[in-house]
């Protein structure tokens, strides 16, 4: 299957209507499914109907339910890996005013418990100073007040008892020169301060550091095991299939064996930090 990006995340109504006809096809009613798969009739209803986006174990029910060919079953399958996935160009997020994008973010940071982020190229938000952030948005085309006061806003989370976060930083991430080398120093002491509090995770990747996966090519981040954000140079994807977020899951996992934490990322942070200094 085929498909632009802006595609990405519209299927979900071609998913219910399919799941619908399939239904129709077997002669069965949202009852009589329902009771085959074990879930509300209610719930049948909101998937027919695109009001609930169905997880791929609903999908797998109902498909077996319906006695569904090959064929129908490999059909719904590619129309649940798009309808899972979310195209955000950069400049419908610039549209939209990027303080917008920073209430979205607190609204998933709100509603998750395990937050893992890993970053290849600059330091999150959730972690900057006030003057990493603001010259991590000079070059945009927009007024970007709000959305700094955002991000700034949006760091009280780390001290949330209730949640985890793991964060994982290659050394590129935590040297590029955002800001001047005093700047950066002072960014790089805020990353050391934070690995003192005891739901944060924060692990260093110095260059040379050999992965037994592939080389890393995105920054990303996993809220819990339901929902991972991968970032790119034009927009970002989000994806909710279930076999998509384990394999970043998985990614991550291996990142985190070989990284420093806790005094060895302190020491490489302080060592990095002189540097700057001198």
């Amino acid at each position: 299957m085929t498909f632009e990006p802006e595609q990405l995340g519209q299927s979900a109504q071609d998913l219910a209507a399919r799941l619908k006809q399939l239904r129709k096809q077997a002669g069965l009613s949202g009852d009589r499914l329902a009771a085959r798969c074990n879930i509300s009739q209610s719930k049948v209803s909101r998937i027919e109907n695109g009001r609930v986006r169905p997880s791929l174990v609903d999908i797998e029910q109902i498909l077996r339910a319906l006695d569904a060919s090959p064929d129908e079953v490999t059909e719904v399958a590619a129309l649940a890996r798009v309808a899972n996935t979310e195209w955000r160009n950069l400049r419908d997020l610039r549209r939209k005013g990027l303080a917008t994008r920073q209430a979205e973010l607190k609204s998933l940071e709100a509603s998750s418990t395990h937050m893992r982020y890993f970053l290849l190229s600059m330091v999150t938000g959730l972690l900057a100073t006030p003057e990493y952030v603001r010259a991590s948005l000079a070059n945009s085309p927009v007024d970007t007040t709000k959305a700094v006061a955002g991000k700034l806003e949006r760091q009280a989370v780390l001290y949330d008892r209730s949640k985890k976060f793991t964060f994982l930083l290659t050394e590129q991430a935590v040297r590029w020169p955002v800001v001047p080398a005093l700047a950066l120093a002072e960014q790089m002491d805020r990353l050391s301060s934070l690995t003192y509090l005891p739901n944060v995770r924060l692990g260093i990747i110095p260059v040379g550091t050999p992965t037994r996966t592939t080389t890393p090519l995105n920054t990303f981040t996993i809220y819990d095991s339901s929902l991972a954000t991968i970032e790119t140079m034009t927009g970002s994807l989000v994806l909710r299939d279930s076999r998509d977020i384990q394999s970043y899951l998985d990614y991550f996992a291996c990142y985190e064996e070989v990284a420093l934490f806790d005094e060895e990322a302190r020491g490489k942070l302080a060592e990095w930090s002189t540097a700057c200094r001198s």
